[in-house]
């Protein structure tokens, strides 16, 4: 007997089960209530002739086969292979992203035109009847009122006591409107920048902007733990202001996704614009460069390899490939057996698609048992 293990999403979100299938009928042969490593152990001690487990990488997985069936041939599945590989190869180009933006040439920007000093009559002027201001002047038209007041008052003879009493003022600021011949005189100081609690972050906003992050939220965050304390709307608005602000028109430079793609992908399937890029890419990061040359050992692996693909990976500063030789360096038997035995979970992806299809048609309305005799009883 043959049998694949395998985790499947129930019903409701949160709870997972496992489905076994006889790779020889293609047909399940059970379904589980979770993914636990004690339950497919428990099915596996029942039934001493199983001869082979096809199954994912998962611990547990391997865990409760080893147990329970040590008779029995573990075998990875293939797909699961390549596929932890291309998640560590985006991490690995994901480290390497400034080296991507090292791709597009950058645009001199010329420097904007020094603004023209503030000049006392470039204050806008008070209006006849107090109506139609522009926003943003009320300090200018009020400026302008109280000091027109204050004069009048001491044309007319009256002291600056008398002026403070009448007009409600502090004798300070009667003293401050008395001594300027002009309203403009006391506009010194306004309007002008202040300092910010953004002020030491935005060169590291700059940074990550250029390098293709412009998610608010996503560099709020990370500038919180850099010791900013201001709100998300700082951040926002800022970059706000740099997505408005006109920019020269370049190319953006590939995402690691499309790296890591490139790199997945056979080089008999290029275009000459991508391998131009991809080029360039090896050119300006021998990291990743040293990361296509262990992706396509991989990919052509024979059995006697491993071994020394393992030792390859570990010999170089890839993180993200050390973490996977890992892994395939704890499973390597079941490594070598996906890599070997014609054996594969394939049977089993249609059956769980069939199980999500029955448990949306549930949902809400039966429990695991009728779901477990609806999977068995229609195969």
């Amino acid at each position: 007997m043959w049998s694949t293990l395998a985790s499947t999403p129930p019903a409701r979100a949160g709870h997972y089960g496992t489905v076994l299938v006889d790779v020889e009928a293609r047909r399940p042969v059970d379904l589980l209530p979770d993914r636990e490593g004690s339950s497919p152990a428990a099915w596996l001690a029942d039934r001493p002739g199983v001869e082979v487990v096809c199954r994912d990488r998962e611990p547990s997985f391997a865990e409760g086969a080893t147990a329970s069936a040590p008779q029995a041939v573990q075998v990875a599945d293939r797909w699961h292979l390549w596929h932890n590989l291309s998640e560590a190869t985006e991490r690995s180009v994901a480290q390497h992203r400034r080296c991507l933006c090292a791709l597009v040439p950058t645009v001199p920007v010329p420097p904007p035109p020094p603004a023209p000093a503030p000049e006392p009559e470039a204050v806008p002027a008070a209006d006849s009847h107090g109506s139609s201001r522009p926003r943003g002047h009320r300090f200018a038209y009020r400026t302008r009122d109280r000091h027109a007041a204050v004069h009048a008052l001491l044309a007319a003879g009256h002291s600056r006591r008398s002026v403070q009493r009448q007009l409600g003022m502090t004798y300070r600021t009667v003293k401050q409107l008395a001594g300027a011949a002009m309203p403009e005189g006391l506009f010194t100081g306004q309007w002008q920048n202040r300092p910010s609690v953004l002020d030491d972050c935005k060169p590291y906003l700059d940074d990550r902007w250029s390098e293709g992050c412009t998610n608010a939220w996503k560099l709020w965050e990370e500038n919180v733990p850099l010791g900013y304390q201001g709100s998300y709307q700082r951040v926002r608005a800022y970059l706000r202001d740099r997505r408005t602000s006109p920019q020269p028109v370049t190319a953006r430079p590939p995402t690691p996704r499309t790296v890591a793609g490139w790199i997945l992908r056979r080089p008999d399937t290029f275009t000459d614009p991508e391998q131009l890029q991809l080029k360039g890419v090896w050119t300006h990061c021998p990291e990743i460069d040293v990361l296509t040359s262990h992706v396509r050992s991989f990919a052509t692996m024979l059995t006697a390899r491993l071994p020394d693909w393992l030792d390859a990976v570990r010999q170089d500063d890839l993180p993200s490939l050390h973490t996977l030789a890992a892994g395939i360096g704890r499973d390597r038997d079941a490594v070598i057996a996906g890599l070997t035995q014609p054996w594969n979970s394939g049977a089993m992806e249609g059956h769980v698609n069939r199980t999500k299809m029955l448990k949306r048609q549930m949902y809400g309305r039966a429990g695991f048992s009728l779901l477990r005799k609806r999977l068995l009883l229609a195969s």
